[in-house]
């Protein structure tokens, strides 16, 4: 009788001391910046052009002319609806990463001008609980687009997304169709969603939304996914390419239009705004 054996993977998540690495440190050139020298270079590496991941807000002053930006929706706050709790409450981690980003949500939605071209915002941050979108954020996209399809402009999305957030459960899944919907009556009445994906940009909202843009550009070497390369790699057991999931793969097999630099992208949109005539 032959014995049954179990493949486990001990998997380390918690880094040691000299693992650790300063958030603004290039992974991929190790140059080290303070706060204000990335934020004059947008966020990207000056040594090696890497993209580090920009602020909503910072994002935001970036794209938008000086004063035009206009939030809406400000009020739409996640809650507990599960009274979610894993190692802590639900709450407390909303509470926690309000208090670390000064961000209510992980999605700021407003109308702005661009270069003198009117448009509606939607612009997502990462670092509030991994970009994941639950209630309040797909609340807050289907509010942006009704405020587009009411004052008749384009909505410019920049994704950033680790899918749907699990402590809101099955209500976090129906943002997907929710989303999917307003965005529907945006496009049936000729009204352009424009996409810039920054990384990462995964699960559910790759799923829905910033998969259907009119027009989509990416930063160089985002994660554009459904799925991770370390996941899919784990379930087929197969090795993948290097670029398995980024912006360049993602460009070649053509479910993106263009990968820009983060310095080039404001003229780019601008020109597409005319194309587009608004």
């Amino acid at each position: 009788m032959s014995e049954t054996k179990i493949d486990v993977t001990v998997e380390r998540l918690e880094r040691t001391a000299s693992e650790a690495r300063h958030p603004n440190t290039c992974p991929k050139c190790g140059s080290h910046y303070r706060d204000d020298e990335l934020e004059a270079t947008l966020y990207v590496c000056s040594h090696c052009g890497f993209h580090f991941r920009m602020p909503a807000l910072a994002r935001i002053a970036w794209l938008a002319d000086p004063g035009s930006f206009q939030e809406e929706a400000a009020e739409v706050r996640s809650a507990d609806p599960l009274h979610f709790f894993d190692l802590r409450p639900y709450r407390e981690r909303l509470a926690e990463a309000e208090l670390n980003t000064g961000l209510p949500e992980a999605i700021i939605v407003g109308s702005a001008r661009l270069e003198g071209h009117r448009l509606e915002l939607a612009v997502m941050d990462f670092s509030f609980l991994g970009g994941s979108m639950g209630s309040a954020v797909g609340e807050k996209f289907v509010r942006a687009c009704d405020s587009a399809l009411a004052a008749k402009l384009p909505l410019l999305l920049v994704s950033s997304s680790g899918g749907a957030r699990m402590q809101e459960g099955i209500l976090s899944l129906m943002q997907l169709p929710k989303t999917i919907s307003a965005l529907d009556e945006l496009h049936e009445a000729g009204l352009p969603l424009l996409n810039v994906l920054t990384d990462p940009t995964t699960g559910g909202l790759m799923a829905s939304v910033a998969s259907l843009g009119d027009v989509t550009i990416a930063e160089p070497g985002a994660l554009l996914a459904f799925t991770g390369p370390r996941v899919v790699q784990s379930i087929i057991k197969e090795k993948l390419p290097d670029d398995f999931g980024r912006s360049e793969q993602n460009l070649r097999f053509g479910q993106i239009d263009a990968i820009l630099p983060r310095s080039e992208q404001r003229p780019y949109l601008a020109r597409l705004l005319r194309l587009f005539g608004r």
